[in-house]
């Protein structure tokens, strides 16, 4: 925790990067670009990443509109994390943070154009892109290949001037603190559940996929619908 303060306090972004990297499992454009958006959003709204009272608190927000590499630089830069209920996931599909300071709901939305940004990328990152991640292709020289102009693209990223985004000062409508619920348990498998996340079954507290209730999931493509089964 201090280590990554401290490079935020001295703006090394390339060991930050670094610091991303052990968490996010590999470097790449988007999550560099979490980062850099991460540090405008600070510097404008004027707080630093979050300490032991802020998580605790959720006296700063951080809320991301896609569930791309782009949320792990938001989550390792502000500490705001989905964990510690600071981070909140607005299904929009776009390349954008607001961070806001829950005190007056005033906050600053840092926006990425990903057309606007090809020109960082070096010649071939992006065909080999394609290739390789989109169509799931490609040899090993071409991912290993890939990784290093994808590595080369995400250095740019970090050092992208303010004018290559679209800053806004914004109001945020406000948000509840995450409420603490007891648990019961499940009729059906005998497991703890959230008392909201529970419903009456042939008299029964049961869990949603227990009593066959639909629920929904984060994955690649955004929120969806899970089908859910009976036991």
């Amino acid at each position: 925790m201090f280590m990554i303060n401290q490079l935020i306090k001295e703006g090394k972004v390339e060991e930050i990067l670094e610091y991303a990297r052990q968490f996010h499992g590999h470097v790449c454009p988007y999550l560099a670009l979490g980062i850099r958006a991460s540090l405008i959003a600070m510097e404008e709204l004027g707080v630093r990443r979050v300490d032991h009272s802020e998580s605790v608190d959720e006296s700063i927000l951080a809320i991301v509109e896609i569930n791309s590499c782009f949320t792990d630089g938001v989550q390792v830069t502000t500490g705001c994390t989905l964990g510690n209920n600071s981070l909140i996931y607005w299904d929009l599909g776009k390349t954008a943070l607001t961070l806001v300071k829950r005190s007056t709901w005033e906050g600053v939305r840092v926006y990425a154009d990903a057309e606007k940004l090809r020109k960082h990328y070096p010649s071939g990152a992006v065909e080999l892109f394609t290739k390789v991640v989109r169509e799931r292709k490609g040899t090993p020289e071409e991912r290993k290949r890939l990784w290093e102009l994808w590595e080369e693209a995400a250095r740019a990223m970090l050092k992208l001037p303010k004018d290559e985004f679209k800053i806004e000062k914004v109001r945020v409508p406000p948000v509840e603190q995450a409420p603490i619920f007891e648990s019961v348990r499940c009729a059906k498998c005998n497991e703890l559940v959230m008392s909201t996340r529970a419903v009456s079954f042939d008299s029964e507290q049961v869990c949603l996929r227990c009593a066959g209730e639909r629920y929904y999931a984060v994955i690649g493509r955004g929120i969806v619908e899970v089908n859910s089964f009976r036991r």
